[in-house]
């Protein structure tokens, strides 16, 4: 049976509950992990300005990824790896979002832009990146330095239908998927979760089936793909629960904690 030798967790959904707390029992679950030589490391589609607060109650050791994995730093938030959205594909992005009417946020390494402080889930993301945004007129000036930008809308299926058309818009110039119902993420090309696990892997030097990950969306699916264990949160999207080996219990019942239990017991640390 393969050991596993580095856990790579999604934050939000997954690691936090839906009130973004990181629980006693989350903490204790990766102290267990640290104490029995088992890497722990994290990766999200938030911002890096929006990771730093995980650092000291995770005591997290290893490199971690922002921006869907498109970039990397360290514990001390210097970046490792940073790569951007192309300017031109940027401006397409932004036009689909505003054909689709939705919330439109450009994050830059240092900044989270919006043209509208008052957009329905600007408290939300405030809260949960603990950082306000600056509020901008126009985009334009900020295309060159994109490292994510965002729709965010209540309608789930209108914003199912915004993912569709941007696929097709951006092509291979970016990666378009949804980290929330409510967020559609247009990231970096050549970047996901995936392979932000394969870089973790390589650097480590552990292999990919030594590596297990758990998430609970649709951004999550390409660690997934690039890792000998998945676990899928009970609050996940049924697509996502079948695409995982594991179904573990959801974000408000400790899932993560209880995930990293299976974890601990086939390396028989348990």
């Amino acid at each position: 049976m393969t050991r596993t030798k580095l856990v790579v967790s999604d934050v939000d959904g997954t690691l936090l509950t839906k009130d973004k707390i990181l629980t006693d029992a989350a903490k204790t679950a990766v102290r267990r992990l640290h104490e029995s030589g088992i890497g722990f490391t994290i990766v999200s589609s938030r911002p890096t300005l929006g990771m730093g607060f995980l650092v000291s109650p995770l005591a997290l050791r290893l490199p971690f990824g922002s921006f869907n994995g498109s970039s990397i730093v360290d514990p001390e938030l210097k970046p490792i790896e940073a790569h951007l959205i192309p300017a031109d594909t940027a401006g397409r992005a932004i036009g689909v979002l505003e054909k689709f009417g939705t919330e439109i946020w450009l994050f830059t390494n240092e900044q989270w832009l919006t043209r509208n402080p008052d957009g329905e889930y600007v408290p939300h993301e405030e809260r949960a990146i603990k950082h306000g945004p600056t509020i901008v007129d126009d985009f334009a000036p900020y295309l060159r330095s994109a490292c994510k930008i965002v729709g965010a809308s209540s309608d789930a299926a209108c914003l199912a239908r915004c993912e569709a058309a941007m696929k097709q818009t951006v092509g291979a110039q970016a990666t378009a998927v949804r980290s929330q119902t409510y967020y559609l993420d247009v990231t970096p090309p050549g970047h996901d979760k995936g392979t932000f696990v394969e870089t973790m892997a390589k650097r480590l030097g552990v292999a990919t089936a030594e590596v297990a990950v758990i998430g609970d969306m649709q951004n999550d699916l390409a660690m997934f793909a690039k890792s000998g264990l998945s676990f899928a949160m009970g609050n996940a999207t049924e697509d996502v629960k079948k695409r995982a080996r594991f179904v573990t219990a959801s974000n408000e019942e400790d899932g993560f904690a209880r995930a990293m239990e299976i974890v601990l017991k086939k390396n028989g640390a348990g």
